[in-house]
């Protein structure tokens, strides 16, 4: 890609992840109800997004690497509380947060945790997708989903679509060098 492209997706990608939860968070709050969200899902999202930048921040990465983390947990934690708070359940969002914060603090107790933790991130973003996506499937009712939101959520991951392709032929490379050399040796 070229420099000043490269530049320009880096940007819009980072503005959008400024912004992503907002259109929810707005939807939410003009419903007064947050039917169609699964807080399970958020949650997911949270713990994947809060050891990111635990892992960015303990390995000292450059600032300008995770800026846009902060801020779409901080959006993640607003949406949280404003679901809480419209089904009722605001004590249970203290007992959320102080498993948060017991989890932060012990990402680091020994380097081992926060690198299987990191590890263990794609799973996670991907677990948070797929309750969400059966939570819509159970109730047949999208509720105050935006689909603003997760049309941005597209856009930012479109960006990886590169490195997915990069993998699936990297992996078909060595499939491929590994069928061969086995095919060879039997000859």
């Amino acid at each position: 890609m070229a420099p000043g492209l490269l530049h320009l997706v880096h940007l819009t990608t980072w503005a959008v992840c400024a912004l992503i939860k907002l259109p929810q968070l707005v939807a939410v709050l003009r419903a007064g109800s947050a039917w169609g969200l699964s807080v399970s899902s958020l949650l997911l999202e949270l713990a994947g997004l809060l050891v990111f930048l635990r892992y960015q921040i303990y390995y000292g990465y450059p600032l300008e690497t995770y800026l846009e983390y902060p801020i779409v947990i901080a959006q993640v934690v607003i949406l949280l509380c404003c679901i809480m708070h419209f089904s009722g359940k605001t004590r249970r969002a203290f007992f959320y947060a102080l498993v948060f914060c017991g989890g932060w603090y012990m990402l680091t107790l020994q380097k081992w945790i926060i690198d299987l933790s990191m590890n263990l991130c794609t799973f996670v973003s991907a677990a948070s997708k797929l309750v969400q996506l059966q939570h819509l499937w159970e109730t047949k009712d999208a509720g105050q989903a935006s689909a603003l939101t997760w049309g941005m959520s597209v856009y930012t991951s479109a960006i990886l679509i590169r490195f997915i392709v990069m993998l699936i032929l990297n992996i078909w490379v060595t499939v491929t060098i590994l069928h061969y050399r086995k095919t060879k040796k039997t000859d």
